[in-house]
């Protein structure tokens, strides 16, 4: 099922000031906080959409993403980007901001926590940032990658006991005073930080999260048509969490490596095509570099210099999947610079002819055939 709009869900426009975002979002997340929906699952969808929405619309760039590419831009579909699965523990870490910290949010350090209501609170681990390289070619077709990170892991052999703290849930609920009246909130344990279990036995190298770094090779599926600066997030690829946590996200930063011939604008790509002066003029073949191969091309006679000719569906796919751009070839008629006695009294000759015009209206029939004679 395909993701409502971001703007339609906070009720803005596309226009829509970060002010007014941020008044839209605090709207919608009073009225469907769950500590005043207890048990409505309607309501708590709503309030996490509505964070959705506003992590992704009150980002610059990810709101610029979002406007040019929509849910795919920032991954809200296919395992990728910013905005889709947010955890309730992502969201409260909003409230600092919108709320003043009324409602607490996630925790410090390497692991954060996420859970709602009065269930176990699961610690989560944090993220891992990664610059992936690609080629015009990657770009066009997609391609699978396998990313080489450096990475915390659980060791083996680590035993867990319960936390006497919080008796395994890894949090605590204490009552706090708020414009919305008196609420009870949740937050992390202090003794286990979260995680609900504290280390009884871990071995030689450990943390003391009974975490060890381990390099680990992470496949990733890149889709077709992503572009510099893009971010794709890769859902539990980060460090792992002690216990029963879970794992961290994959942050991925895409950088394009430069195509020695093509010249990318948006999903079109450019050519500048260089001829001389009697291939322009007598109409040529040439071939034609497109990504991963050629084509045989025919430039007509007259043609130009400055002419930009067009080859449909022969650039950079969306990456919503919506169409595939073209390549716009750029002639530029070539000028030599130096020239010998001999090619001087040729082009003398072309150019005392009766017809040689730079007008464009002019009559030129038979120029052609007189300036092949001179050249026989």
């Amino acid at each position: 099922m395909s993701k409502r709009d971001y703007y339609e869900i906070l009720g803005v426009s596309k226009s829509a000031s970060e002010g007014e975002i941020k008044k839209a979002y605090r709207k919608l997340a009073i009225k469907y906080h769950p500590d005043k929906n207890p048990d409505n699952t309607e309501a708590e969808e709503k309030f996490k959409e509505a964070a959705e929405a506003y992590e992704i619309l009150s980002d610059s760039q990810k709101r610029a993403q979002y406007d040019r590419f929509g849910h795919a831009g920032v991954g809200g579909q296919g395992g990728f980007g910013g905005g889709g699965g947010m955890n309730m523990d992502d969201i409260f870490s909003q409230f600092g901001d919108i709320f003043g910290g009324a409602f607490g949010g996630g925790q410090g350090g390497g692991f954060s926590g996420f859970g709602g209501g009065g269930g176990r609170r699961t610690v989560k681990g944090s993220n891992l940032r990664v610059k992936l390289k690609l080629s015009l070619e990657d770009i066009v077709n997609g391609v699978e990658k396998k990313i080489k990170v450096n990475k915390l892991v659980q060791a083996e052999g680590v035993e867990y006991n319960t936390c006497s703290t919080c008796n395994g849930r890894g949090q605590v609920t204490k009552v706090v005073n708020s414009f919305l009246g008196q609420m009870q909130t949740s937050q992390a344990c202090p003794t286990c930080r979260g995680a609900g279990q504290s280390i009884a036995k871990k071995p030689a190298g450990a943390d003391q999260y009974g975490m060890v770094r381990k390099e680990v090779v992470i496949p990733i599926e890149i889709p077709a048509g992503v572009e510099e600066g893009m971010q794709l997030t890769v859902r539990g690829k980060g460090n792992d969490a002690p216990g029963s946590g879970v794992a961290g996200d994959l942050l991925v930063m895409i950088e394009e490596v430069e195509h020695p011939n093509l010249k990318r604008d948006g999903v079109n790509l450019h050519y500048d095509l260089y001829l001389n002066f009697a291939d322009a003029a007598l109409g040529t073949s040439t071939e034609i570099p497109i990504v991963g191969s050629k084509v045989k091309f025919k430039i007509s006679a007259g043609t130009q210099s400055g002419k930009i000719l067009r080859l449909k569906g022969k650039g950079i796919p969306e990456i919503n999947g919506y169409g595939r751009g073209d390549i716009l070839v750029h002639v530029n008629v070539w000028v030599p610079q130096s020239l010998t006695k001999e090619e001087k009294s040729i082009l003398e000759k072309i150019k005392s002819a009766d017809n040689f015009n730079p007008d464009p209206n002019a009559k030129d029939k038979g120029f052609f055939d007189r300036v092949k004679d001179m050249f026989r």
